[in-house]
C-alpha cells in the first residue's frame, strides 16, 4: 500500500480507504462486513470511514467490532454527523448539541475514545459555521477528535469555515470528502483550487460510480443479480448512471483498461488517484476480493497519452 499526506497535516493515510455506505449493516452480512474489514488491513489500508446514519448507527458498530483487535494508532477512523437520527427537531444539523451529542454516540457505538477524522456531512444552512466549529474545536481539545473535515460542501462555504476558523482561533478544515470519478468532475472547476490553496485534501467516494466504473452493467442487458441497481435500499442513485450516454462511455473505457491489461475498476481508481489533492480513494467493498483488486490499482500510472485518450472519450 501506499500512503498520502491528509492536507497540511502529518496524518498519513493510505491511498484506498474503505467505507461502509449503503453495505454494512444493511445489504452485507456482518461475518462477510468484518472478514472484508479484515482483508483491507491485511492489504495495508489504514484509513477506514462510516457514518452514524449508515443504517442508523449499525455501520459504525460493525467497523468498530472489525477493527477492535487491532492496535488503535495502525488505522485511522472517521465518522460524521449531520443527516437526522430521529423524529425530534434537534436530531439533525450541526447544532452544538447534535454534534455533541451525536459524538459520544458514535464512540460508543465504535467503541473508541477518539475518531481520527469527524466530518460536518453537509452544510447545514439553519446553523452558524462559528457554532459548528466551536463545537468541534471544544471536542478536539477534549481529545476526542483529531481532524475536521466537511462533505459535499461548495467551495464558498469551505472558504466560509477557513475564515471563520482563523477569525475565532479554531482548528481548521483539513478534508473534504466529496463525490468524485471519471463520471462526476465537478470538484475540479472550484473546490480543488480552493483545497489546494489552503492545505485541504480530499478524500472521495463513489470513486466508481456506484459500480458503473467496473463494467458489470452493460447496454440493452438485464441488471446484473445482486447488483446495487436491483437492491431497492441503493438503487436510488443509480438512475442517471444507467442511461446509455453513460454506458457508451463505460464501454469505451474497458477498452482502454484492455489495452492496459487491467480491470476497468483499477482504470478508474487509477485516474482519481492522479489528481495530487486527492489523499484516498474511498471504496464500498462487499467482499473480501472485490478490496484486493482494487489495491490493486496504487500500481498503475497512466501516461499522458492514456489521460488524454480518457478525456477524449468523457469529453
Amino acid at each position: 500500500m501506499k500512503y498520502r499526506k491528509l492536507g497540511r497535516t502529518g496524518l498519513k493515510v493510505s491511498e484506498i480507504s474503505l467505507g461502509s455506505w449503503l453495505t454494512y449493516g444493511n445489504s452485507t452480512e456482518k461475518e462477510t462486513a468484518i472478514k472484508t474489514i479484515d482483508k483491507a488491513y491485511e492489504l495495508g489500508i489504514n484509513s477506514f470511514d462510516t457514518a452514524n446514519v449508515y443504517a442508523r448507527g449499525e455501520a459504525e458498530k460493525i467497523v468498530g467490532e472489525a477493527l477492535r483487535k487491532y492496535p488503535r494508532e495502525s488505522y485511522v477512523i472517521a465518522t460524521k454527523v449531520f443527516w437526522p437520527m430521529g423524529e425530534g427537531p434537534n436530531d439533525r444539523g450541526l447544532s452544538r448539541k447534535h454534534v455533541f451529542e451525536q459524538l459520544h454516540a458514535s464512540l460508543k457505538r465504535l467503541n473508541l475514545e477518539y475518531v481520527d477524522i469527524y466530518y460536518c456531512h453537509r452544510y447545514d444552512k439553519e446553523t452558524p459555521v462559528d457554532e459548528t466549529l466551536r463545537t468541534i474545536d471544544d471536542l478536539i481539545r477534549q481529545g476526542k477528535v483529531l481532524y475536521v473535515g466537511v462533505s459535499e460542501w461548495t467551495a464558498q462555504q469551505i472558504q466560509e469555515a477557513l475564515g471563520t476558523a482563523d477569525k475565532y482561533l479554531l482548528d481548521r478544515i483539513v478534508v473534504n470528502q466529496p463525490v468524485y470519478n471519471m463520471l462526476n468532475r465537478y470538484i475540479e472547476k472550484e473546490v480543488i483550487p480552493v483545497c489546494e490553496q489552503n492545505g485541504i485534501s480530499q478524500i472521495v467516494f463513489s470513486p466508481l460510480a456506484q459500480g458503473v466504473l467496473t463494467g458489470k452493467y452493460k447496454r440493452g442487458e438485464k441488471l446484473p443479480v445482486g447488483s446495487r441497481a436491483t437492491d431497492p435500499k441503493s438503487n436510488m442513485f443509480m438512475n442517471e448512471l444507467l442511461k446509455d450516454e453513460v454506458l457508451i462511455k463505460v464501454e469505451q473505457l474497458q477498452k482502454v483498461a484492455n489495452e492496459l491489461g487491467i480491470k476497468l475498476s483499477q482504470l478508474a481508481l487509477a485516474w482519481v488517484l492522479r489528481q495530487p489533492n486527492v489523499a484516498s480513494a474511498l471504496i464500498g467493498a462487499s467482499k473480501p476480493e472485490q478490496v484486493e483488486e482494487n489495491a490493486k490499482a496504487i500500481d498503475v500510472q497512466l501516461s499522458s497519452d492514456v489521460i488524454a485518450k480518457i478525456e477524449e472519450i468523457l469529453a
